[in-house]
């Protein structure tokens, strides 16, 4: 359904997913478009990013950010345009970065956006993946707490996602030897031809634990963890003394309901932990970093003016697919980063 400038679509959260999400935790609805007060705008999106970490604010645990209120309208970033202005920072066809969340229009005061100009407007969704929170994520987590040296070696998981993907490019741009790790022989070959991993490995693979040892003979020096499950339990034998592991996210055990079955491997995680002096350390890009956001945005908009990094997106056309592409992005069915175009406008 095309993008009505009378009617704002909204998707709700309709119910909290035990397990994997689907379908009927979602309810689309249709409202007047909001008019701005003194001091606001209306924004109108145009593009929505999703995300891994919407999983997380869909239940009602205790988190690093509130959850998504039941009959809320579901959260996430998105490039919107100005249509109404009640505030003198902002005019009528302005592009912004906002958190508008999934539906067609919304109010802000101004405080959470971001205004686009300049090279990045030539690809405007570039500010929700390489040029935002994903690239920010790889850019720091790599660079402040991997610390990667020239010659070491750095394994990166979910390696043709759209924060592995770059943290892989980055390490190799420090001088790195980087191992990848990605679900299926296509995702592997990308990584290894077009994003010029030295390496990398199906996690579907039975021997992926050989095949690692193989690949990273010296060890491993950072391991940038998005994934968790198998993943890491392959890793964490190679980790090298003084070793460095960021963490941004767990997918693997984001729909899981119980702990997983087998033997208790946290004293082996401790022990290893102490041992080796490992550095783990877990971090939330804006919480923790949200100060560092313009050293971010130079050098990486340095570096895509200079074509030295590749970035992949998976578009999705229409709001009302949101929700399927979320289960699916969950299920890594996904090929880079995944963005949903809501309206077809283009910057002037």
């Amino acid at each position: 359904m095309p993008q009505d400038k009378q009617t704002n679509r909204r998707i709700l959260l309709a119910s909290r997913p035990h397990g994997a999400p689907t379908e009927n935790n979602f309810r689309l609805e249709a409202q007047h478009v909001p008019a701005p007060k003194t001091g606001q705008v209306l924004l109108r999106t145009v593009w929505l990013s999703l995300d891994p970490y919407m999983r997380g604010r869909m239940s009602d645990a205790p988190s690093y950010a509130p959850p998504v209120g039941l009959g809320e309208v579901m959260c996430g970033g998105t490039v919107s345009v100005v249509e109404q202005s009640e505030h003198a920072d902002y005019a009528v066809g302005d592009w912004v970065v906002s958190n508008s969340g999934w539906q067609d229009f919304s109010l802000s005061d101004g405080r959470d956006l971001f205004k686009l100009s300049g090279p990045v407007l030539k690809h405007p969704s570039h500010a929700l993946g390489i040029l935002g929170m994903p690239g920010f994520t790889a850019y720091m987590g790599l660079l402040d707490i991997g610390n990667p040296q020239p010659g070491e070696t750095v394994v990166v998981a979910a390696a043709t996602g759209a924060v592995g993907s770059l943290v892989g490019q980055i390490a190799k741009l420090k001088g790195c030897h980087v191992v990848g790790i990605a679900g299926g022989a296509e995702k592997c070959r990308y990584a290894e031809q077009v994003l010029g991993f030295d390496r990398c490995l199906d996690h579907r693979d039975d021997n992926l634990a050989q095949q690692l040892s193989r690949h990273c003979a010296e060890g491993i020096d950072v391991y940038f963890e998005s994934v968790g499950g198998k993943v890491f339990n392959a890793v964490l034998p190679l980790m090298n003394t003084k070793g460095r592991i960021p963490v941004c996210g767990l997918i693997a055990d984001y729909n899981s309901t119980n702990l997983p079955a087998g033997p208790d491997r946290l004293p082996l995680l401790q022990s290893a932990i102490l041992r080796k002096r490992l550095r783990v350390q877990g971090f939330i890009i804006n919480q923790d970093y949200g100060h560092r956001f313009d050293e971010f945005f130079r050098q990486m908009s340095q570096w895509v003016a200079e074509d030295r990094l590749v970035f992949r997106e998976d578009v999705v056309d229409g709001l009302d697919n949101a929700p399927e592409t979320l289960i699916g992005l969950l299920e890594g069915k996904n090929f880079g980063k995944v963005v949903v175009r809501v309206a077809g406008d283009t910057p002037a």
